[in-house]
């Protein structure tokens, strides 16, 4: 798949940044920063989805001067000598995700330079995109029991809408049982993170009641100990991963095949190894569903472009970004989403 774009020509004139910020459904104010390439009288734009807000802050005083004539190949190959950081990340993956951003701007740009879509290149048609709405139903603070009150209101938008929900220690086996009422299709253990304030501790007894009582959903990033492994036994199918994915390489370490995997490209970081990573699964029969990280702008309608071009069809956590705010509004589409009509670049405008 690399091979379909990875000679497209590419001329780069001007480099800006654009910071973004809004409050979130889960208890945190995101920022992220546009990535806006020009040249040759068109725009590309990407999306650093960096976690650390005061990282987005230092670039948006930055400069980073990438003018020149370019492939796409040859621009990834550049990028991996420009300074992009002013500052150290705090964490090793945020260079993956700033990466992405100017990556898939640089994608953006040549394929409009070229007139043509990502689409169009890969001899692939844009499709309806199903999505599932990701969100928390424990409170951030800890004051409060968990409550399925997030998705009622949710559902009083569309009354079709299907979940990826964060389980939390706190689910007692009432509550996991409310939860049979709605329409699970993925739960996040979040097992796998270093970050104190989003990792959720491995608990064989918790990993148990959460996947005896969602029988039907996937399960995320558990973190497989001596303690929690047994509890997947035989249900090994059901087990996706997220945080460990970041190329070919990362899915051949996994403890077993997946079935299933998250794919965010900016996990992987460059469009090689996005394009690699999602034409190894279908090589392997691996099944992929998009993910999102509160994407505030393009980054967004990319995450849908991927999904609608390579895995319209599975629980892909692309829904429109005003299902992350505090209080979704009530004219936001359903699923699934409809592509472009007419798309330009990577594709966007899904509605």
């Amino acid at each position: 798949m690399y091979d379909q774009v990875a000679d497209l020509a590419l001329t780069v004139e001007d480099c800006t940044f654009e910071l973004r910020e809004r409050a979130t459904s889960s208890g945190f104010d995101r920022a992220t920063t546009t990535v806006t390439l020009s040249g040759a009288g068109e725009t590309g734009r990407g999306e650093d989805v960096t976690y650390t807000n005061e990282a987005h802050e230092a670039l948006a005083g930055h400069s980073v001067d990438l003018t020149g004539e370019y492939t796409l190949d040859s621009f990834s190959t550049a990028l991996a000598d420009a300074d992009l950081w002013p500052e150290p990340p705090d964490e090793e993956r945020f260079r993956h995700y700033r990466r992405w951003g100017f990556e898939s701007a640089a994608l953006d740009l040549a394929l409009k330079q070229a007139d043509t879509s990502l689409g169009a290149a890969l001899g692939r048609a844009y499709d309806p995109v199903d999505f599932v709405v990701s969100t928390r139903l424990s409170d951030p603070q800890g004051d409060d029991p968990p409550s399925t009150d997030r998705l009622d209101d949710l559902l009083a938008i569309h009354d079709d809408l299907a979940f990826k929900l964060d389980p939390t220690p706190d689910w007692d086996e009432a509550f996991v049982a409310s939860l049979s009422d709605y329409d699970v299709r993925v739960v996040d253990m979040k097992g796998l993170y270093d970050d104190n304030e989003v990792a959720v501790e491995p608990d064989a007894d918790f990993y148990r009641r959460v996947v005896d009582g969602l029988p039907d959903a996937f399960v995320e990033d558990p973190n497989l100990t001596d303690e929690t492994r047994p509890v997947f036994d035989g249900r090994e199918g059901r087990v996706t991963w997220d945080v460990p994915i970041t190329g070919v390489e990362s899915i051949r370490e996994l403890p077993f095949e997946p079935d299933w995997l998250n794919m965010k490209p900016s996990r992987c970081g460059t469009v090689e190894s996005v394009l690699e990573t999602i034409a190894y699964c279908a090589d392997e029969g691996i099944g992929l569903y998009g993910g999102g990280q509160f994407e505030l702008g393009v980054g967004r309608d990319h995450i849908q472009a991927l999904a609608s071009l390579c895995y319209p069809d599975g629980p892909n956590d692309v829904a429109p970004g005003g299902y992350n705010d505090p209080d979704a509004g009530r004219t936001l589409p359903g699923s699934p989403l409809t592509p472009p009509a007419d798309p330009r670049g990577i594709g966007t405008g899904f509605a």
